[in-house]
């Protein structure tokens, strides 16, 4: 065991080497009856302390065997330019000593007004004793002790002043007069030896305390639990919904709709869903709305002097053995306009967000800068939203505030409904009506199905065998608007199943990352009441060749292994999927067994336990 008194302060006005025995911790552990011969030699010698810049350190055995460690540090500054040393002093030491010389007032007020407070600060409410020591004659021919004398009280530190300093500190206060052996022997040394014991029995006590409590319970360690297995991570798809509807102008399927320039060349070809998607004044050449309903002067001014549409083509009838109608034939009549009508197709199909690139390619057709602004002009008016003000400044910011989501935003307002339809599908005994363009834009599948050698290739009812309507409807949601929100789990596994049927990779994702979100925010006590069949989606998801999710089910049963291993559908999985569970499994059965063997001990032993 040892004791570490740290000193602060210096109790003779100034601090040289030549008076390092004139000390007072100097002087006590050289005539301590505590220290032996030997140490106290060693010591007197100088042959015994760590010399430190800021502090000396001495080392000396008492009571026979515990080591003494003291620190004296004469200099305050060690607060400032060593903060650190400082702090770790005082939380280590078992007693603090405070000294300071009764005829250096400014010295003192130094430590009453900026050390004392930071010492009290570091202690913190510890119960560390406190020793202040006022050493020396004050400076009168007789020395006076009473407290209430005012005498020496302008150049020297009163009684009163250090009892001050004491109370504010908790310390016990010591008047050394004479550095002499009744003194420092036994006024000082009793006082310092007093806490040297009390600091002693403390932590003899606290040893027996540490010592009771390890053989309470040291026969078994309770067993420690590893944390889960990380689950698999599922990344999503990026978004492909403009590539779909920019590829649809470039493959030239499901076209119904054909630009000429006024001599009757074929100028390009395009779909009405998407042309009406962007712009009101397609709306209205497709009689998709009359002119009361846009109430826009501009925008049925733009039309009529723009365009000029086959009037035989307008209203096809659909016949309901073949879907192959004449497309709507549209005579362009500005012939600028015309020339960079390529050009703007791409930029109404890619989104109508790239309105820098557009300017960039109708200036190199155009050279004159009037042709171009008057071009630029008429595209705006195509894009103007009725009864808003259209301007170039205007136009550049909505566009790039609304990337990517006039053409989605807007394909809903055609989802599930007759206007522009041009294929019925037939299922559950009601009909959906769709749009073979965005169905082809959207899914492979769909477009093999309505350009290849198929019957759904010339019939406008198509039967749907095997989904529910709810389910198709959310998939061709999905398809018109990018975006899709089931219900409920059981709904995004019949997505997924019909996603999957379709080959839509991405909308795959989205329903498996709604059914992991939904089961990781389940607690546990839902997760074992549920009625919902994890092993059965577990099923259903290795059948559809889902398998990123059907790896993370098996890693969420092996992670709730004792939810799962009580329910009836534990019993479903197979040899494999067991094994791989058991071999995953959390906790371990190895844990388990020591948690058992752990709480037979402490039953046994009647103690109380650690991880309880």
């Amino acid at each position: 065991m040892s004791v570490h008194i740290v000193a602060f302060g210096n109790e003779r006005g100034g601090f040289s080497e030549d008076d390092q025995q004139r000390s007072l911790i100097w002087t006590y552990l050289g005539r301590s009856a505590l220290v032996s011969e030997t140490d106290s030699s060693l010591l007197l010698n100088s042959a015994n302390y760590v010399r430190n810049p800021a502090f000396t350190e001495y080392q000396a055995c008492v009571f026979g065997n515990v080591r003494l460690v003291v620190h004296d540090c004469p200099l305050w500054d060690i607060f400032e330019s060593d903060w650190y040393t400082s702090r770790n002093l005082i939380g280590e030491a078992d007693i603090i000593v405070i000294k300071y010389s009764v005829n250096d007032k400014s010295s003192f007020q130094e430590v009453k007004d900026i050390y004392a407070p930071l010492i009290k600060k570091t202690l913190n409410h510890c119960s560390v004793p406190v020793i202040i020591s006022a050493v020396g004659a004050r400076q009168n021919e007789v020395p006076c002790t009473c407290p209430l004398c005012i005498s020496d009280r302008g150049s020297c530190v009163t009684a009163s002043e250090g009892i001050q300093l004491a109370k504010e500190l908790g310390a016990t206060y010591l008047e050394l007069h004479s550095l002499n052996d009744f003194y420092i022997g036994k006024y000082f040394g009793g006082v310092l030896e007093y806490y040297m014991i009390q600091s002693l029995n403390q932590k003899s006590s606290e040893k027996m305390k540490k010592r009771k409590k390890s053989h309470k319970c040291n026969g078994v360690k309770p067993p420690q639990l590893d944390q889960p297995e990380k689950m698999p991570i599922l990344k999503g798809e990026a978004s492909h919904y403009d590539s779909d509807l920019h590829n649809l102008l470039f493959c030239c399927q499901c076209v119904d709709v054909i630009f000429y320039s006024e001599d009757l060349k074929e100028v390009a070809e395009a779909h009405r869903i998407v042309l009406c998607s962007i712009s009101h004044v397609f709306m209205l050449l497709f009689n998709v709305k009359s002119p009361a309903d846009i109430q826009d002067s501009s925008i049925i001014r733009t039309a009529q002097t723009l365009f000029t549409a086959n009037q035989e083509a307008l209203f096809p009838i659909l016949n309901h053995g073949s879907s192959c109608n004449s497309p709507v034939r549209v005579i362009v009549k500005d012939s600028f306009f015309c020339s960079c009508l390529s050009d703007i197709l791409h930029f109404i199909y890619s989104g109508a967000f790239q309105w820098e690139l557009l300017e960039e390619h109708i200036k190199k057709k155009l050279k004159d800068p009037e042709n171009v602004e008057l071009v630029l002009e008429r595209v705006k008016c195509i894009l103007k939203i009725p009864g808003k003000i259209n301007s170039s400044r205007n136009c550049r910011s909505y566009l790039s505030k609304r990337p990517l989501q006039l053409c989605n935003s807007s394909l809903r307002l055609f989802f599930n409904t007759t206007v522009l339809a041009d294929v019925m599908f037939k299922i559950q005994g009601a009909t959906v009506p769709a749009h073979r363009a965005v169905l082809v834009a959207r899914c492979e599948v769909m477009a093999a199905m309505f350009n290849g050698n198929y019957i759904e290739s010339n019939s406008f009812l198509v039967p749907v065998y095997g989904i529910s309507k709810d389910t198709f409807l959310s998939f061709l949601e999905y398809l018109y608007t990018d975006s899709c929100c089931p219900g409920s789990i059981l709904q995004a596994m019949s997505l997924l199943i019909c996603a999957e049927m379709y080959q839509v990779s991405r909308l795959q994702h989205i329903c498996e990352l709604y059914i992991i979100t939904q089961l990781q925010s389940m607690p546990s006590r839902e997760l074992a009441s549920t009625s919902l069949s994890v092993v059965s989606l577990l099923r259903k998801a290795k059948f559809h060749n889902s398998d990123c999710l059907s790896n993370w089910l098996l890693h969420f049963i092996a992670s709730n292994y004792l939810i799962f291993s009580q329910k009836p559908e534990f019993e479903d999985l197979s040899v494999e999927e067991r094994n791989f569970v058991e071999m995953h499994r959390w906790p371990s059965s190895m844990y388990l067994k020591q948690l058992a063997e752990y709480r037979n001990y402490i039953h046994s032993r009647k103690c109380h336990c650690l991880v309880m």
